[in-house]
């Protein structure tokens, strides 16, 4: 009876927006407390009500229907979300109580937040029936999926309760952990549900199937009833300290020791423009990245996670494109001992970073970190800086240009005659394309290098370009990358190619089955230079399948050609190489397949398979879970590559194996170990991880790593003496001044 009833509630008032508003932002006078329950004043808020599905369709009502509320005070926004269901009393399905889950298969409610009306970035806040809270970033206008970050942490409210029939959410989100300007009279949002009765995806804006859940082209208008306004100081105050313990057994080396302390300061300047300043900041990282099998030729990049870098990262990490940027943080505090080969980390004393908006078109990021020298390395201590401008023009394009800037204080001969710049610096300009439909998305762009030794062929050019619709899709790719472009705090995977790659995907949605969406498609990627002429292409013919439970299959026929201008072992263990200057034309299969989330065991299985340079490779790699909501989960990864090659070549086995054990005692409790081990390199890694969340985004870390000699041998793995062993605890603390 009262499921009814709230649901005609939200009917009723819902009529109260003023008329050519989406949505009103009602002010009110008292907090609400924030507790998962249905107070009297949500009978006074707009609703949100009649959502779309997205997923399997987007032309027809949700199943499960949604309502959504807003109020605000002078310190909060205040959100209420129901979420109903076709059956009274069912499981919904979490991954853990650990805070920022992902998946399609996991319950949530989830607003988004477009406060400066650009239709570009935005803030996402989620939660789902159990009350475990997610909150993310979106840039790039939500144009696909790795546009949004959910690395972001900040502080708000947010509680959940499931009843028969439904389920509430209540968000509170405080003004001052949100950027907005002054005086602002509308913001866009959205709201969407994941719900896993149906695998059901809906929206409150409609939003188009081929575009993502958090499409920023599709928001709707709320006003407010009064124009937005600064919520008092926004200061916050987040001191660490870190203890550490480890030895390398490997080199002989005595137990280190140490004990760090530094602290972050968040000063909000504006409501759209805030400063982060960052005192011996303490960078390790509390969980190693995954390990990879690496037959690759080229360097591996791996993505920043660390806090001080994520609000507004786009304005730094989004130039250039895929395995060519002008900018990537993780070069910040990690040097290279050219007398050794090995990258050593670098203390960090200084750093701050200017970051948002100036007004309702422009963007501006300003970042300069000290890094100290390393007198063991011979490393001299060099500034790391970058300033970023971006311009809004039209409905949803932007013009941006940047420089970065390294470099020493000091006198590079001090150390070295020869092995390293006085100064680098690389500047650019981009054209960042999004139409208002969101139908056309790219970039344009020019970026060049410079430094004291003054070098030609020193630049970047190239766009790309995406034009899709639910029945097809085109995306069209092209870059040229100097022979001396090498930006020191870059990431640059090729030099010296010129590139043209093109995909095309078409879609059928059939009206019944039980398959959403399959169809076929087209891809090329060619690259040359005019040295060697062509070096590499591949030419695939694709085939998509997504079914209406969410599994979905993938797989790709592909024809290639390698050029080897340099001498490669692609057995990966370092045997005889393949000869510079030869050239191989393989064939191949790559497919996926991932499995319905929604299970509580679920795996993920994938294979690249076929002629391998001169000889064969098969392939198979994966991942198996099983789910023992809501405590946690138990998975394990693996990969195996079964390379073949004619003699005097190395065949090899390559095994990596990670079994992964999550718990979540509470949802501010979490206990996470897992173990990697890599044939490859010959080692077992296991990392034990205590998490405590004993205030809002503060935590204490306990954290044990070893690392272990591992030999396969008849089939049996050996273990040796342990390589390295370390202790890290660290606490951190997040104060609102």
């Amino acid at each position: 009876m009262f499921r009814k009833a709230l649901f005609l509630l939200g009917l009723v008032f819902c009529t109260t927006a003023v008329i050519g508003q989406d949505l009103l932002f009602k002010k009110i006078n008292t907090p609400i407390r924030i507790d998962g329950e249905i107070d009297e004043i949500w009978a006074e808020a707009d609703s949100a009500y009649d959502w779309m599905q997205y997923f399997p369709y987007d032309s027809s009502l949700a199943v499960n229907q949604s309502v959504a509320k807003v109020l605000y005070d002078d310190k909060n926004v205040y959100i209420l979300g129901v979420m109903y269901s076709a059956s009274e009393d069912r499981e919904y399905v979490t991954p853990s109580l650990r805070r920022d889950f992902r998946g399609a298969a996991n319950d949530n409610f989830t607003v988004i937040l477009d406060t400066f009306q650009d239709r570009t970035n935005a803030f996402t806040f989620g939660i789902n029936p159990f009350g475990v809270r997610r909150e993310g970033l979106v840039s790039n206008g939500g144009s696909g999926e790795s546009s949004l970050s959910l690395d972001w942490d900040n502080v708000w409210k947010g509680e959940a309760k499931i009843y028969k029939g439904y389920w509430v959410a209540e968000i509170a989100i405080p003004l001052n952990s949100l950027r907005f300007n002054e005086g602002q009279k509308n913001w866009n949002i959205n709201f969407y549900r994941i719900d896993s009765e149906y695998a059901e995806r809906s929206t409150w804006a409609p939003i188009q199937r081929n575009f993502t859940l958090f499409n920023l082209a599709s928001l709707r208008e709320a006003e407010w009833e009064e124009p937005t306004k600064r919520s008092g100081k926004n200061i916050s105050f987040i001191p660490f300290l870190a203890g550490n313990y480890n030895q390398d057994f490997d080199e002989g080396l005595n137990a280190q020791k140490g004990l760090n302390a530094g602290f972050d300061l968040k000063y909000g300047i504006t409501p759209g423009l805030n400063l982060d300043l960052t005192v011996n900041p303490d960078f390790s990282q509390v969980e190693v990245d995954q390990q990879v099998t690496n037959l690759d030729r080229f360097e591996i990049f791996f993505p920043e996670r660390r806090q001080f870098f994520l609000e507004n990262a786009d304005l730094f990490a989004n130039y250039g494109q895929r395995g060519n940027t002008p900018f990537f943080s993780r070069r910040i505090g990690v040097s290279r001992d050219e007398s050794t080969g090995q990258n050593i980390e670098s203390a960090i004393p200084l750093g701050l970073r200017l970051s948002g908006k100036v007004n309702d078109n422009l963007r501006v990021g300003v970042l300069s970190m000290q890094v100290a020298d390393d007198q063991s390395a011979s490393l001299p201590s060099y500034n790391y800086s970058m300033v970023s401008l971006q311009q809004k023009v039209f409905a949803r394009s932007n013009i941006s240009a940047f420089l970065v800037n390294k470099q020493t204080f000091e006198s590079p001969k001090e150390y070295s005659d020869s092995l390293y710049n006085e100064w680098d610096r690389t500047f650019g300009a981009e054209y960042n394309l999004a139409s208002a439909d969101n139908k056309i998305t790219g970039k344009f762009f020019y970026h060049q290098n410079i430094n004291q030794a003054k070098v030609d062929s020193a630049f970047t050019t190239g766009m790309d370009l995406q034009y899709s619709v639910p029945e097809w899709s085109l995306n069209m790719r092209a870059q040229v990358i100097g022979a001396n472009y090498a930006p020191e705090v870059g990431f640059v995977r090729r030099r010296d190619i010129q590139q043209l790659a093109m995909t095309y995907r078409r879609s059928f949605f059939p009206s019944s089955g039980g398959i959403q969406r399959h169809g076929p498609g087209l891809d090329f990627d060619i690259l040359g230079n005019d040295t060697y002429g062509m070096l590499d292409w591949d030419a695939n013919i694709l085939y998509d399948i997504t079914w209406r439970s969410s599994a979905q299959f993938s797989m790709r026929l592909r024809r290639q050609y390698t050029y080897l201008f340099n001498g490669f072992d692609p057995s990966g263990t370092d045997g005889v190489p393949l000869p510079a200057n030869t050239e191989y034309t393989t064939n191949l299969i790559i497919a996926r397949y991932q499995s319905d989330e929604r299970k509580k065991l679920s795996y993920e299985l994938s294979t690249r398979s076929g002629e391998y340079f001169n000889g064969m490779r098969w392939n198979l790699e994966g991942s198996i879970q099983w789910r023992y909501q809501p405590l946690g989960f138990t998975s394990i990864d693996f990969a195996y590559n079964g390379i073949r090659l004619p003699a005097p070549y190395n065949d090899a086995n390559l095994f990596l194996i990670g079994p992964r054990f999550d718990f979540t005692f509470s949802k501010s409790l979490f206990w996470t170990t897992f173990v990697q081990y890599n044939s490859q390199i010959d080692n077992v890694n296991i990392n034990s991880r205590l998490q405590w969340r004993f205030a809002p985004v503060s935590d204490i870390f306990l954290v044990y790593t070893d690392n272990y000699l591992a030999e396969s041998q008849e089939g049996f793995i050996q273990f040796g003496g342990s390589k390295s062993r370390a202790i890290v605890f660290k606490m951190t603390y997040w104060l609102n001044l």
